[in-house]
């Protein structure tokens, strides 16, 4: 894919950082990003995201935006639609040629944020991704968890980097924009991106991290369960979701095969006169004839659907309130360095 070089005299940087139940994180928040972008030389806005909290947190959102001005953004999913579907709803709502994802429980470092940009930018690339290297969080429920994950979808993406669980990353607006989030795949955005770049054209930096000091963890080793789930729709995806009649195909290729061979087996042995009638090897061959039809018959469902899924491509994994920070126009609340 062809993309428009960025530069320092005209990029926009949008911040986007979904959040739930961080009513302690709210202020120190807002405090620690005005004060890494204070000196950033061009326009750029702040998108919080505030995925159906249950506590304070759109209170204390309110009252401290009040503070900055208008290009702190936010906005108010109906119920709790989970950490994709948040910044889902950040990246729809973006107006940055570049933009900026973190979580909102100060783990990650803000002031980080302008060299990831400035990497993007020098480098012509289309994901940088935050790599915590010296990592701040239990080893076990943590760590180790983090690092198999890493390496196992490293291993069946064939995207190499060390970190693919930190939400520290900048990407360019026009890739991440084509790339739809669903269900927990946020961890899983530099192996998407890789399906709308080359995967040379996504880096990682080393960045800060922080330990938990406020709030309480949303984070658990069930999530690696669900990563694993994960991995699979992602394998699948990457490699089946433009002809998932292909793998379907294979699978019924397989089973069909070893059904007819079974069944010819057994019929020789009854045209030598032997009983196959009490065989289970009969059964094991009808059934997986079945399957082989079976396979068939989902692949061409697959294809259908497919085609449906590319050509419709409106479909959203949320619902917003109506607040008026949904909708903004192009050119206003922008918050820029006064020279």
């Amino acid at each position: 894919m062809l993309t428009n070089n960025l530069n320092y005299e005209s990029h926009r940087v949008s911040i986007v950082i979904p959040i739930y139940n961080e009513q302690e994180n709210i202020a120190p928040l807002l405090q620690r990003l005005q004060s890494a972008m204070a000196d950033y030389s061009n326009p750029w806005e702040l998108i919080l995201v505030d995925d159906g909290s249950i506590d304070n947190t759109a209170l204390n959102l309110e009252k401290e935006r009040e503070k900055y001005g208008s290009h702190v953004r936010a906005l108010y999913l109906q119920r709790n639609y989970g950490q994709t579907a948040a910044m889902q709803a950040g990246i729809d709502a973006a107006r940055g040629d570049v933009i900026v994802t973190l979580d909102g429980d100060l783990q990650n470092e803000p002031n980080d944020i302008p060299r990831l940009i400035k990497r993007l930018i020098d480098e012509d690339l289309d994901l940088v991704a935050g790599w915590r290297k010296n990592r701040q969080d239990d080893l076990f429920l943590r760590k180790i968890p983090s690092r198999i994950a890493n390496r196992l979808i490293a291993k069946i993406t064939g995207v190499k980097l060390h970190d693919y669980g930190c939400s520290l990353k900048a990407y360019r607006s026009e890739i991440i924009k084509n790339v739809r989030l669903y269900g927990e795949m946020h961890r899983f955005i530099p192996a998407w991106i890789a399906t709308k770049t080359q995967p040379n054209r996504i880096k990682e930096e080393v960045v800060s991290h922080h330990a938990r000091e406020l709030g309480e963890s949303k984070y658990g080793i069930m999530r690696t369960f669900r990563v694993l789930l994960d991995l699979l729709s992602v394998y699948f995806f990457m490699r089946y979701s433009a002809r998932p009649g292909h793998f379907f195909g294979k699978l019924g290729f397989i089973s069909g095969a070893l059904g007819s061979i079974i069944l010819l087996y057994l019929l020789g042995i009854k045209i030598s006169g032997g009983d196959i009638g009490g065989r289970p090897l009969l059964l094991v061959g009808v059934v997986l004839i079945l399957a082989s039809l079976q396979f068939f018959t989902t692949g061409i469902l697959g294809e259908l659907m497919s085609r449906t899924y590319y050509e419709s491509g409106n479909g959203r994994a949320y619902s917003l309130r109506n607040t008026s920070d949904a909708k903004i126009s192009d050119n206003e609340s922008w918050a820029k360095k006064v020279s």
